[in-house]
């Protein structure tokens, strides 16, 4: 194993300790206690398994197969299928050699994802990040070309390894009645799945998808629920009385 501390040269790999199933077409293509994680790129990983975890009869082989070093396959269970959801990769490129023998499957391509008994959302967890929410009593306002949006001395802090600190405040403390619905859904692996609002000011101006909030967050993140958080890159903060640059 190694020690080397990240964000690491891709592609760095190391062996998982959690049974990874993968669903697609009411079938788990996958369920091994074997997979690998594998940095492709500096700040997250991927799952990767072993040619063997993956039945020959789910795929088929693709015509897009123009990198060396690799080749492509759809994902197929009966009448469903993935269009070059599936990678193997071979030992015939310098830049892959590392990864020879082992396959990934689009993470987007599948109906569903499991650690153990737990759904995975967008990619896997890094094992060298972790998630804090703490809660605060900073006065922490919030405006948009002028109009207040939110006032509040009993903010959450969310500390995200990497990120830029994000603050959740109660709804009672927002003025929700410049607040609409939007139809924009993102989806995070460690906080789960993010509703919008857009913002529209008295005098109609309509600013998109700056708040945001966590219905159901995933455990770690409980205490952000029933919080909303606003895109502080696109609205003026001020903490403490300091205007946040």
């Amino acid at each position: 194993m190694s020690f080397a501390a990240p964000p690491f040269a891709p592609p760095h790999i190391e062996s998982s300790v959690k049974r990874v199933r993968v669903l697609f077409g009411g079938k788990y293509v996958v369920d091994t206690k074997h997979a690998k994680l594998v940095w492709e790129k500096p700040f997250y990983p991927n799952y990767f398994f072993s040619t063997s975890d993956l039945n020959p009869s789910y795929i088929r082989e693709s015509s897009d197969n123009k990198e060396r070093g690799t080749k492509v396959y759809d994902l197929v269970v009966g009448k469903r299928e993935a269009r070059d959801a599936v990678t193997v990769f071979t030992d015939q490129a310098s830049d892959t050699k590392d990864l020879a023998g082992l396959l990934k499957i689009e993470f987007s391509a599948a109906d569903a994802w499991f650690e153990e008994d737990e759904r995975v959302y967008v990619h896997p967890k890094d094992p060298y990040k972790r998630v804090d929410v703490l809660q605060s009593s900073r006065h922490v306002r919030v405006a948009v070309n002028g109009v207040e949006l939110a006032s509040t001395n009993r903010p959450r802090l969310l500390f995200e390894t990497g990120l830029r600190v994000r603050t959740y405040m109660p709804l009672t403390d927002v003025h929700v009645e410049l607040l609409r619905p939007s139809d924009t859904v993102t989806e995070c692996p460690y906080k789960g799945v993010a509703n919008y609002y857009n913002v529209q000011l008295p005098n109609g101006e309509i600013h998109k998808d700056i708040v945001w909030y966590y219905r159901t967050p995933q455990p770690e993140c409980g205490q952000i629920a029933g919080y909303v958080a606003f895109y502080d890159e696109k609205v003026d903060v001020w903490v403490d009385g300091e205007k946040q640059e």
